[in-house]
């Protein structure tokens, strides 16, 4: 496992250090030492350039807060939404929520006068474009698919905040976790798995829950089911055909499996189900990732030792990460197995916002 992670973390070095796309020897070194100024294109195709290290940054998604925090800019981060609420320090930023609920306020992150605004890729266009005309610098992520994806962005976010070393401890910790829980549950067997969102909405093979879902030893169903959009809203009888062992469900929805039509499935009348804390569950940031891995995996199998590995216990400097997990390092996820970022607006990453919002389905409100 150490020779595994020393590799993984020379791995993330480089990745860190070298963007793909990076083209010149000047372009090479400012990423090398991670200074400034600094020059990129964001997922929406428009080019942002950093003049200096920003001092004052606002997240309009939970997860952007997340990875910051993560990366140790808590300090810089001034402005963040009202679903960031379970970090540390969250009182003492302004919050942009809009007041209605839904979405951010234009005038709020005005108001806090960024250096830097981190958006997530579902956020409005209107509302990118109304912060980019009042003269704010607006980097826009695209949709997290993969855990490669969480770990992209993550490295994104220390590149565009001057914390590239420390992106490099935080993802050594998110992916060697997810190789313990990989390896761990690499031959035992699967049990068949859907996460609902409720309204009947679940998330797909192609969404970075998915991704964790499979890191941790289950099968998502609905890859027996051809559809292509992340979050597709399906049927009930589709979901009793899935007749899936084994539900996932977040903290604010733990009592679905006694819902119809999740009640008559193998997983509801067994009442089979892992609860994961909605932020750990449903937003693509390092510390989530951890967390629901551990906690998907202990709760599909209960009986398999995984060698998960402590925060503190990655460092850039010893590439030697014990593996053995803190007790306080992972919230306790709820399993019965025997009979067994936000509001609305701030979800990116998941296509089924707009519907969502017009059936009143407020249960997503805490993604990304």
């Amino acid at each position: 496992m150490r020779q595994r992670l020393t590799l993984l973390v020379a791995m993330l070095v480089l990745a860190a250090t070298i963007p793909a796309g990076v083209a010149g020897a000047t372009a090479q070194t400012q990423q090398d030492d991670c200074s400034f100024p600094y020059t990129v294109t964001d997922a929406s195709g428009t080019e942002i350039t950093l003049d200096e290290r920003p001092d004052r940054i606002t997240t309009l998604n939970p997860s952007a807060a997340q990875t910051v925090w993560e990366l140790g800019g808590r300090e810089q981060v001034v402005g963040v939404t009202a679903n960031a609420d379970y970090l540390d320090g969250f009182e003492t930023k302004t919050s942009v929520s809009a007041t209605d609920g839904f979405g951010v306020s234009v005038e709020r992150v005005v108001g806090t006068e960024p250096d830097l605004v981190l958006a997530p890729n579902a956020s409005q266009t209107e509302t990118v474009r109304a912060l980019r005309d009042a003269g704010v610098t607006v980097y826009q992520f695209a949709a997290a698919e993969t855990l490669e994806d969480v770990t992209e962005k993550t490295t994104q976010i220390a590149r565009l905040t001057g914390h590239c070393e420390a992106a490099v401890e935080v993802n050594a910790w998110m992916e060697a976790n997810v190789e313990a829980a990989r390896t761990a549950t690499a031959d035992v067997e699967r049990p068949r798995v859907l996460y609902p969102l409720g309204s009947g909405y679940v998330a797909n093979t192609n969404t970075f829950i998915s991704a964790m879902i499979e890191a941790s030893g289950g099968t998502n169903v609905l890859a027996e089911f051809d559809y292509e959009t992340d979050y597709p809203q399906v049927s009930d009888e589709i979901i009793l055909q899935a007749n899936p062992e084994m539900l996932v469900v977040n903290s604010r929805l733990a009592n679905i499996y006694t819902e119809e039509p999740y009640a008559s499935t193998t997983a509801g009348q067994n009442n089979a189900t892992v609860v994961v804390n909605t932020d750990y569950l449903n937003q693509p940031a390092p510390r989530s990732v951890v967390f629901a891995v551990r906690n998907l995996t202990e709760g599909f199998h209960p009986d398999v030792d995984a060698s998960f590995v402590a925060r503190s216990d990655v460092t850039v400097a010893t590439a030697t990460p014990t593996t053995t997990a803190t007790a306080t390092d992972t919230p306790a996820a709820t399993t019965s197995a025997d009979s067994t970022e936000t509001t609305a607006g701030e979800q990116p990453g998941f296509g089924v916002v707009a519907a969502l919002l017009a059936v009143g389905a407020l249960v997503l409100a805490r993604r990304e």
